[in-house]
């Protein structure tokens, strides 16, 4: 089909290639209804490409393709495949796994997205490379994510992505890639491109066909040609005859008469090729042949242009191809089926053959179905959790046996949860625990259905959800049991529903699990105890589990439990070291989806040790890639967090319009960082001297569901707002309850927040002491924004008993920390403080270099002051190697630098990054 009109379209195109030769990435997706000329541009577009020297890859979905995981970033990259080993090495085992061509349990599905980034990244370093999908909606689920991925990564690269879609009723997504919806051709453009193909058409029905096709441009060509050939052939109008139907449907019906008016072994070698348009021509004749055809038996078809036969059988038009094959009646399908699975009997075409033979089989057959198993393990070992889910389901719809149906199809939901499918997940979860009394697949039904509710509606759901299986198999399968309790423990912590936690904790008692088990079970009990006052019995099975061993998956579970344990016991630096590790370890594996998980535990405990500009970081990140997971539930908590940096940055209009926004959801999402959010409004209004309404907010948090959580660590603010405010009885109950919880968690950073509050309350005998114990303390241990805030009362108790050379002291420590941390309003307050006292403070400062960077910069800083190359950190952060550079190139003015000699000395002494290697803490 040639190109009339499109003139912005074809100006988008041309533009995003441009941009890739100036190596400013970009993608694009065109998206219609058939017909409507995407393959056109997309044609367009390659031409363009290959005249100005770019490099080319192209590749299409292909309908019969979809159940088979990663066939179509087989079908695009396999040529490149010599180019593995320039790839981290992980990465490379994974596309291997993926494309068959090594065994392993490597290839889950972010690794395969990562890879394939890296190695587009890795084409593009020779020229500039255009990308090229048509039919995106027909590629394979892994095969789509991961060019997905890809695409929304680039920045820097000589890369231009251009992908087509088809318009349908549920619109297939493609989230953080730029859309281009195409409409008809103007009436102008559609009637030239009518007289180009029928110049012959009476005046009459050159109206109809031109308002019949709605400016489709396929529409206009094949309805004119049709009703020029029904002229010429004394016959009445075939489209005519159709009526009032989609534009669609009126070219399908187009192409199926020209089919039908072909030899009977022509249609039906095209329904053989309908069949399984990806297979090679070679078998495509040998199936024909098969049936009593031959290879000349395609003449017509290809004569009439209905397909192209090179290597492979091509349709012109997928509708052509939906024409051949559904118009074909149900024994013929089946016939060309079961050939096709007579046909494919090599090792390597085991998938190909069982889905032909599942096409094939219309009642339950266990041969059948235990083939489709097969396919399920292995698309499983490949990473391609649709595929699995596809397979599991026809395996069971096939299962003669109730309970092997219901095993089937239980393992088919949690694979459609495993690939973003909830709705899908929810349905078979519900229909296997219709077919089986049994415990074991009752309760993986059931959890995967908590799975579901976690992101649907809370996590108090899925805690619901997962003790009911947990009591399933208490008794009986000590594995699965743990596993379900270590998941409604944490679901029933991240909702502050501590009712839950309390009946996970009576399942816990008496329950023995497996040994590698054993302390996360324990430290999950301790959780309970912990919210229910009794830190006393918690300390000890909480710090004992971050020195317990691990291996294998068990240890991240261990390591994230570990991780939300210590911040409740006030165990920062631990906790910092562990996850941090943690996080190099997900990193390095791909496992994407413990990414946000492991990030929410660094931001927090950054936060509590003050070191914001990391926090900040780790926040951005959990965001981003939370989005990218369709993790609502976690991009709430991460953007909970923000809400409290803004307001430590003192940005009251940013703190307070993201709280407003984020807060109703988060408080049913995932209560405890919720708080944290409200949390940093009431420190907010404490920094800006709102005593009263700090009060009021700070005491909600205290009182509040997840008030013996982390968020324990707000009741200094809310002693100094009581004070401040002239409310000191209203302290000394919160008071008595944190002290409680320090003398048991016994940490020097809690020892000295107590003090301070001490200090607050006490009469002028006692208070020096207090404050002067709270400062030995904070100056070694809790991070700089806890060392400030204690010089900012102590200088400002010092001030009033006109103390001035010590107040002086403290209060001018204290506004300079304020101002490396970017805490404005704390600053405020301090120089206020010293104008106050006669003196004129200094004139304020900027904060410190690091925080001019945007976070992913700061972690790419971070990366290269360690000494890793821009490869080395681009398979950390899931970016190109040249995104990095340009990260790089952007935050080397800002921090005063020309090269990572510079970087290594200005960030040796600030604190590490999540993430990146440890340099060590002092507490």
């Amino acid at each position: 089909m040639s190109l009339v009109g499109r003139d912005l379209e074809q100006a988008r195109v041309q533009r995003l290639l441009a941009d890739a030769r100036d190596e400013r990435s970009g993608a694009l997706c065109l998206r219609g209804a058939p017909g409507i000329g995407k393959s056109v541009l997309l044609d367009h577009a390659v031409s363009i490409a290959e005249a100005e020297g770019m490099r080319v890859v192209r590749g299409a979905g292909i309908e019969s393709d979809y159940e088979l995981a990663y066939g179509g970033l087989h079908q695009l990259l396999f040529p490149h495949l010599d180019r593995l080993d320039a790839l981290p090495a992980p990465q490379a085992a994974a596309l291997r796994c993926a494309f068959g061509l090594a065994e392993g349990d490597d290839a889950n599905r972010f690794l395969i997205s990562a890879g394939t980034l890296s190695l587009l990244a890795d084409l593009a370093e020779g020229s500039p490379l255009l990308c090229v999908v048509d039919d995106l909606q027909w590629l394979d689920q892994g095969s789509a994510e991961a060019l997905l991925f890809a695409a929304r990564r680039f920045v820097a690269d000589p890369i231009a992505v251009l992908f087509a879609v088809r318009e349908t009723s549920l619109p297939f997504a493609t989230a953080g890639v730029e859309v281009a919806d195409l409409s008809g051709l103007a009436a102008t453009e559609a009637a030239r491109l009518l007289d180009d193909h029928a110049p012959e058409l009476a005046e009459r029905m050159r109206s109809r066909v031109l308002a019949e096709s709605g400016g489709n441009p396929l529409a206009i060509i094949e309805l004119g040609s049709a009703r020029l050939a029904a002229r010429d052939a004394d016959e009445s109008d075939p489209a005519g005859q159709v009526g009032p139907l989609p534009v669609t449907r009126r070219v399908q019906e187009a192409f199926r008469h020209q089919i039908v008016e072909l030899p009977d072994p022509t249609r039906r070698a095209l329904l053989v090729a309908a069949a399984d348009t990806a297979a090679p021509l070679a078998t495509i004749l040998h199936v024909i042949e098969s049936l009593g055809g031959a290879a000349g038996d395609l003449a017509p078809a290809e004569r009439d242009r209905l397909v192209r036969i090179d290597s492979r059988i091509t349709f012109r038009h997928p509708l052509v191809r939906a024409a051949a094959y559904q118009d074909a009646p149900l024994h013929r399908r089946i016939e060309v089926h079961r050939a096709y699975a007579e046909a494919l009997r090599a090792d390597a075409d085991a998938d190909r053959r069982a889905w032909h033979l599942a096409a094939a089989t219309t009642r339950p057959d266990e041969a059948v179905a235990a083939e489709l198993e097969g396919v399920a393990e292995r698309a499983w070992h490949r990473g391609g959790a649709m595929a699995v889910c596809a397979a599991y389901e026809r395996a069971g719809r096939l299962s003669a046996d109730r309970e092997l149906k219901a095993r089937r199809i239980a393992r088919a939901s949690q694979a459609a949860f495993d690939a973003g499918e909830a709705d899908r997940a929810a349905r078979l979860a519900a229909e296997a625990l219709a077919l089986t009394a049994d415990a074991g697949v009752r309760a993986d039904a059931i959890y995967t259905r908590g799975a579901v509710e976690y992101e649907r509606t809370s996590p108090r759901a899925d805690a619901e959800l997962t003790l009911e299986a947990a009591a399933l198999v208490r008794d009986t399968d000590p594995e699965r049991a743990a596993l379900t309790l270590y998941e409604a423990a944490h679901a029933a912590r991240h909702g502050a529903a501590h009712d839950l936690l309390r009946r996970a904790a009576d399942l816990m008692r008496g329950f023995t699990p497996p040994a590698h088990w054993a302390p996360v079970v324990a430290a999950l009990a301790g959780w309970a105890e912990l919210f229910a006052g009794r830190p006393e019995r918690a300390v000890g099975p909480m710090r004992d589990l971050h020195a317990a061993a691990g291996g294998g998956g068990h240890d991240l579970m261990r390591r994230i439990t570990a991780g939300f344990g210590g911040l409740m016991i006030a165990d920062d630096d631990a906790v910092i070291a562990g996850t941090e590790d943690m996080l190099a370890v997900v990193r390095a594996s791909g496992a994407l989806g413990w990414v946000p998980y492991t990030l929410n535990v660094l931001a927090v405990a950054r936060l509590l040790r003050g070191e914001f500009a990391d926090a900040r970081a780790c926040a951005a990140e959990g965001v981003s890639v939370s989005d990218e997971l369709g993790n609502t539930t976690e991009s709430l908590a991460h953007r909970s967090v923000e809400v409290w940096l803004h307001a430590v940055s003192g940005d009251e209009a940013r703190c307070r319009a993201l709280a407003e926004e984020v807060l109703p959801r988060a408080c049913a999402r995932h209560r405890v960082n919720a708080e944290i959010a409200a949390w940093g409004l009431g420190m907010l209004d404490l920094s800006a001297r709102r005593f009263g309404d700090a009060f009021d907010r700070l005491a909600h948090v205290s009182r509040g569901p997840a008030g013996r959580d982390l968020l324990v660590r707000a009741v200094p603010d809310l002693v100094e707002a009581a004070v401040r405010g002239g409310m000191p009885d209203r302290a000394h109950g919160p008071l008595a309850a944190f002290g409680h919880w320090a003398e048991h968690v016994d940490r020097p950073v809690a020892t000295g927040l107590v003090l301070r509050c001490r200090a607050l309350l006490a009469d002028d005998a006692d208070a020096d002491a207090l404050y002067a114990g709270a400062l030995r303390l904070h100056e070694r241990h809790g991070g700089p924004y806890e060392r400030a805030r204690t010089q900012l009362v102590y200088g400002e108790w010092l001030r009033r008993r006109r103390r001035r050379a010590e107040a002086r002291g403290h209060l001018a420590a204290a506004l300079s920390a304020f101002e490396r941390l970017g805490a404005r309003l704390w600053a405020e307050r301090a120089r206020g403080e010293l104008a106050a006292f006669g003196e004129r403070g200094d004139e304020p400062q900027h904060s410190g270099p690091l925080t001019l960077l945007t976070p992913q910069e700061l972690q790419v800083v971070r990366l290269a002051a360690g000494g890793h190359t821009n490869k080395e950190i681009a398979a950390q952060l899931f970016l190109s190697p040249r995104t990095v550079g340009h990260h790089l190139y952007k935050a080397y003015p800002k921090l005063g630098v020309t090269g990572r000699a510079e970087l290594a000395h200005l960030v040796s002494s600030s604190a590490p990054v999540a993430g990146f290697p440890d340099t060590g803490h002092d507490d």
